[in-house]
């Protein structure tokens, strides 16, 4: 496999916020819609671990941290629709969909209340969602990015911030992919043109440095 280029440098904690994406219940329990539809989401969790190591970091540094959910509507009208008739499965167990439990952010990542939580229904967080707006208004300029999954929710993201001139980080060790490979070659891409991709111990390192 190609191999990533790692960022050892130090991650900024001025006009910067963690951005945790998809962190729910939908995708790291079997039981729920996603594995019931067939799909294995057990490597999901190893995204778990660096997520909350990271929110914990960010929040002792005082940098902003921002989740997103992936969320449909009750009627599940805005599935998308050139991939209905695949995922017909997910749409009869109303998969994400608004009002279910399993679309809540996992009690160990719970956003604090003056955290902000943004909803959406596809992969990028810009896509038809107020995350822009949300970021100037605080003079937000660099992003680290962690959640799932690393090659659509995460790399979609990453590819829009890169777009809009975002200094924008992946923390290696805080996302995940249903395959490896697809984790693999999802964050060589990212590293390529669009992000400095690390890891949690680079950020927590940086971090407890600017706030000691």
């Amino acid at each position: 496999m190609l191999e990533i280029p790692m960022f050892s440098g130090r991650v900024p904690t001025k006009d910067t916020a963690l951005l945790v994406i998809d962190m729910q219940k939908a995708f790291m329990d079997p039981a729920l819609s996603m594995g019931q539809s067939g799909t294995d989401i057990t490597p999901l969790r190893d995204a778990i671990d660096g997520c909350v190591r990271a929110a914990a970091a960010a929040r002792a540094a005082k940098v902003p941290v921002i989740f997103t959910r992936f969320v449909y509507a009750k009627s599940m009208r805005d599935f998308p629709v050139h991939r209905r008739e695949r995922n017909a499965r997910r749409i009869d167990l109303r998969s994400l969909g608004e009002g279910q439990d399993e679309i809540d952010i996992l009690p160990e990542l719970a956003p604090r209340p003056d955290e902000i939580v943004i909803d959406k229904s596809r992969p990028s967080s810009f896509y038809g969602t107020r995350l822009e707006p949300i970021l100037t208004s605080a003079g937000i300029r660099n992003l680290v990015i962690c959640g799932v999954t690393t090659s659509i929710c995460v790399e979609t993201t990453v590819r829009d911030a890169g777009q809009r001139d975002y200094w924008t980080f992946v923390l290696r060790d805080a996302v995940a992919e249903i395959d490896p490979g697809r984790n693999h070659y999802a964050l060589f891409n990212m590293s390529w043109s669009f992000a400095e991709v690390t890891e949690t111990g680079t950020l927590m390192s940086s971090w407890q440095s600017a706030g000691s």
